[in-house]
């Protein structure tokens, strides 16, 4: 008896908490605005806003504020849509085709609905302390949480409390709570999304306390949410990224290989590596050029932004030269402007740094010497920036390598032209990738931008900004946590997220590790070796089985180049991932919603890399409803059931839908060779697969 008292106690707790509403907050009165709705309480005013079937946004603004309408991550507008209003005494109900509201007036409770099934509920809504301003939902006890940025936690993130500030992470393996781009949006297993669009620094707690609550913390800003909702995934993150935007179609040859180290010293280094790949007939299309490009040393130069005439005496014949070859030049930038460096005074005379209290330029130490921070949102900043990309775009330098964008030291007293450090911290990387973006649609409207950036925010996507996931460890641990990075981000609208391949912190020297991280890149969407340079990065510096292995990953990566820029395209168009989990395939299959084992590289191909050592077999989960064929052997796998596959050292498990088709080139040196006049389409001839 006293078990089962005590088992209905539980439930009752239990349910209690996953009704929980607010008991203080009043209703008043409702007042349909056409394409909104507002609702008064005694404590401030709702405004709910369809922007489709799929998305409706909510905005609550206390009693005593006015209504912030600026958005940093949106650029869809709501166009009229549709909706039905109706109330009674109980409450009052807003229906779109998909999504609906109910709104309970005592006690005042606010639940989303998608085809009349309920999603998610404010817990007690907008709530105020001493230090945050939180907004609090209730959740379902099964559902399994995604998102908030890039993180190294495993797929499930329910449980943790995320800091939302962005940082870098030196070194991290197989965990890391706090990375670069921190995103204050969350998706659930039962399809649907939450978006807090709000830029200041801030904190999602999804679930810490096992009370199956979702709370957004902030400092300060906008309390507004949109809740996104589909029928399936593929669709959903389309909604998202239909509401923050779709990536520009990259340039071709982004989607080669790339030879990058920290770094090359000289202009003769430079050209002396990217020759050594013509000579080992390795595919090579850009090179990236480190901060020694301004200068001799690590420390005391950054900010200098101009080539170093000792090092790099013909930057204009260097950059022509490599263009000639086929080969882009990248520069690396960063946001920060030393008291040590050439344009110190000049950035000071141009009154572009961020301040301090006293109007003046902040100075503070970091890794790299005395600083001061480039004011981005100071439309001096911004311009005086710019006009040194156009410089240098104009001599030929073809891609940005935006560094330290966090900023990866942003005191909270200094003070930007739109407030201060905390209110914007998050968004500085956002907003630089759009600086560049608009500029080159302005100054080279024909040219697509290569931006690559180690920080970001909701919609960055949109500005073209390629992310990467930071200085990793070069260890298996390192390379264990890349797939699900890439995953998560990709489901947040950053589908270009990648690693430095074979792993950037650390004198590592693992043969095994390289090649099996070189191998996993052919599948992901950037192909860009970068690490320390005590161990190369570059292939052609390896020992010859290596260089081989090497070799032969980069050759396919380039025979693979039709179907990629399909992926890119496609991604360009609808949001789509490029790497995708398993559970986009099936999405009833709750074993599959936390795998970020094996994942599906565009809709065909099924990837399973090699991510421990010494492996000799690997356990693989073929998804239903498809057979798959052994791209190097044709052999077939039935769907629905989990094989122990033969693992070989000169390539990862690849598998091939059945009835898919595959283009495919030979293999070229750079893609300024690549052309469809012809190539080869590989069919997987299944007689399961009815038109």
């Amino acid at each position: 008896m006293k078990q089962n008292n005590l088992i209905l106690s539980l439930f009752l707790l239990a349910s209690s908490a996953l009704s929980a509403q607010n008991n203080a907050r009043i209703f008043k009165a409702l007042y349909n605005k056409n394409t909104s709705v507002e609702i008064t309480t005694n404590d401030g005013r709702y405004i709910i806003k369809p922007y489709s079937d799929k998305i409706i946004e909510t905005s609550f603004i206390p009693n005593g504020e006015t209504f912030n309408p600026e958005s940093q991550a949106l650029v869809l507008n709501p166009n009229g849509v549709t909706f039905a209003l109706s109330q009674n005494a109980e409450g009052l109900y807003l229906k779109t085709k998909g999504l609906s509201v109910k709104i309970d007036k005592s006690p005042f409770k606010i639940s989303y609905f998608y085809k009349d099934k309920e999603l998610i509920s404010e817990r007690k809504g907008y709530q105020k302390n001493e230090k945050n301003e939180v907004l609090d939902f209730n959740l379902t006890p099964d559902e399994v949480l995604y998102g908030g940025g890039a993180r190294a936690l495993g797929m499930n993130r329910r449980g943790y409390k995320l800091q939302l500030y962005n940082r870098a992470h030196y070194g991290y393996e197989t965990h890391s709570e706090l990375m670069n781009f921190t995103i204050p949006l969350v998706y659930s297993s039962k399809k649907y999304a939450i978006h807090f669009d709000n830029a200041p620094i801030g904190f999602l707690d999804l679930d810490s306390q096992k009370d199956h609550s979702l709370q957004y913390e902030t400092i300060s800003g906008r309390k507004t949410y949109q809740i996104i909702a589909s029928d399936t995934w593929l669709d959903l993150v389309s909604q998202y990224t239909t509401l923050t935007g779709t990536q520009a179609l990259i340039p071709l040859w982004a989607l080669g290989n790339f030879s990058s180290r920290f770094g090359y010293h000289s202009e003769k280094e430079v050209i002396n590596t990217v020759n050594k790949f013509k000579d080992e007939n390795i595919p090579v299309d850009a090179v990236i050029i480190d901060l020694y490009w301004f200068g001799k040393e690590i420390k005391g130069t950054m900010g200098n932004l101009e080539f170093y005439k000792d090092s790099f005496p013909t930057p204009k014949k260097m950059i022509a030269d490599l263009n000639a070859k086929g080969i882009k030049t990248i520069l690396v930038t960063e946001p920060f402007i030393l008291t040590t460096s050439n344009r110190w005074q000049e950035a000071v005379d141009a009154d572009i740094l961020g301040k301090n209290v006293q109007g003046k330029p902040l100075t503070y130490d970091f890794y790299f010497g005395n600083t001061g921070l480039i004011d981005i949102f100071n439309p001096k900043g911004k311009a005086w920036f710019w006009n040194i990309y156009e410089t240098l775009a104009n001599e030929g330098v073809a891609g940005w390598w935006g560094d330290l964008g966090e900023p990866e030291v942003h005191p909270s007293d200094l003070i930007h032209a739109t407030g201060t450090a905390d209110l914007v911290h998050n968004i500085y990387g956002h907003n630089w990738a759009k600086l560049i973006y608009e500029g080159y649609q302005k100054a080279f409207p024909n040219q697509r931008p290569f931006i690559l950036m180690r920080a970001g925010f909701s919609g960055s996507q949109h500005y073209s900004l390629i992310p990467w996931s930071g200085d990793v460890n070069r260890s298996w641990g390192g390379l264990q946590s890349q797939p699900e990075i890439a995953l998560q981000m990709g489901m947040q609208g950053m589908a270009y997220m990648h690693s430095d391949l074979g792993g950037f912190a650390g004198a590592n020297l693992d043969d095994e590790l390289y090649t099996r991280w070189l191998q996993y890149g052919v599948f992901q969407p950037i192909y860009r070796p970068h690490a320390q340079e005590e161990v190369p990065s570059e292939p052609v510096f390896r020992e010859p089985k290596t260089k081989a292995l090497a070799k032969k990953a980069i050759e396919l990566r380039y025979q693979l180049l039709p179907y990629n820029y399909t992926l890119a395209f496609e991604n360009n168009q609808n949001g789509t991932p490029l790497m995708r989990p398993l559970f986009f395939e099936e999405d009833s299959n709750k074993a599959l919603l936390t795998n970020d084992k094996t994942y599906l590289w565009g809709n065909v191909f099924l990837i399973s890399p090699v991510v421990n050592a010494g492996l000799k077999t690997q356990n693989i989960y073929f998804p239903t409803h498809s057979n798959w064929y052994d791209f190097y052997t044709d052999a077939k796998f039935a769907g629905g059931q989990t094989t122990a596959v033969d693992l070989h050292a000169d390539y990862i498990p690849t598998f091939v839908r059945g009835g898919a088709f595959i283009p495919m080139i030979k293999t070229i040196q750079n893609t300024s060779q690549y052309n469809l006049n012809t190539f080869d389409l590989h069919f997987y001839d299944d007689a399961s697969v009815k038109q």
